[in-house]
């Protein structure tokens, strides 16, 4: 991962604090688009609100839950295909969010606890669900693929309990419960939805793929045909807009497609900054947006 060097930080806009950014999604999602929201909302702001928003590759859906909750389009669409971030999302958005909330606030947390909940499985989709959450927030950066491991230390030597907020957790479920109408979940492939609503000119995709560097070690759904997503895209007839990684890879894609490109910096969760590659048709207002910064 290239880490800025100072000279150049100094003469870029500052990083989104995301600290100043409303925390919506349950998920500590590794690859997460928080810092992203302010820029995403000032790209649905240009259109009607009766816009119909799809989010292929939702992960966390901090950007499609924004959009939802600030009410930018009528129809908010999630898609996800891996299994286990699914059930999340199945469990808060149909009959099981309440029991959920209830279950992260009254789970006693102890390494004994968490442990014997691994161990037994979800034979539920409630209880898939608990323990997704369980893995997501107590493994080290939130990482869900194969191979991953419960945090030891924790922030200031506090361990698990360092990233277990039972109220936090359970307030933005039951949140998102009140708003569950404006959102339709889909579990499935995020092509066959970028498929489905091609031809809707009233739909706009923000796309936040498995990034071509890093995605091995923090997804199981990692190897995604990006030369057929850029593809898809632009094919589109409604409007788009791509996150993804600084890849001499993508910025040919992009090229290849006509499509335009900004370097937007960003600060990890380990506090140093790099740039992330915006990707649409029109840019002109994230030039804008950088320029008032």
């Amino acid at each position: 991962m290239k880490q800025l060097k100072l000279f150049e930080m100094e003469t870029l806009p500052k990083p989104v604090n995301v600290a100043s950014v409303k925390q919506r999604s349950p998920f500590r999602y590794p690859g997460g688009k928080t810092w992203f929201v302010p820029y995403a909302v000032r790209w649905l702001k240009q259109f009607d609100d009766d816009i119909t928003y799809i989010e292929p590759f939702a992960g966390g859906a901090i950007v499609g839950l924004t959009c939802a909750f600030e009410e930018l389009a009528d129809k908010v669409i999630l898609a996800e295909k891996d299994d286990d971030i699914a059930a999340v999302w199945q469990a808060i958005l149909g009959d099981d969010g309440k029991w959920l909330a209830r279950h992260i606030l009254h789970f006693e947390l102890t390494r004994e606890n968490v442990a014997k909940t691994l161990s037994r499985g979800g034979s539920s989709l409630r209880e898939k669900a608990f323990i997704t959450l369980l893995k997501n927030r107590l493994h080290h950066g939130g990482i869900l693929a194969e191979g991953a491991g419960l945090i030891k230390n924790g922030e200031n030597g506090k361990g698990l309990m360092s990233r277990w907020y039972p109220s936090t957790l359970s307030r933005r479920i039951e949140n998102i419960i009140t708003i569950k109408d404006k959102i339709t979940f889909i579990h499935g492939d995020g092509f066959r939805i970028i498929e489905k609503y091609s031809r809707d000119e009233n739909a706009v995709f923000f796309l936040d793929p498995p990034y071509v560097q890093a995605a091995r070690r923090l997804y199981r759904h990692f190897d995604i045909d990006h030369e057929r997503l850029f593809s898809l895209i632009s094919q589109v007839k409604g409007d788009f807009l791509m996150t993804y990684d600084e890849s001499e890879d993508v910025l040919e894609l992009a090229e290849r497609h006509d499509f335009e490109v900004e370097k937007v910096i960003m600060k990890t969760t380990l506090h140093y900054q790099k740039y992330e590659l915006v990707i649409g048709r029109n840019l002109n207002w994230l030039r804008e947006q950088l320029g008032d910064q």
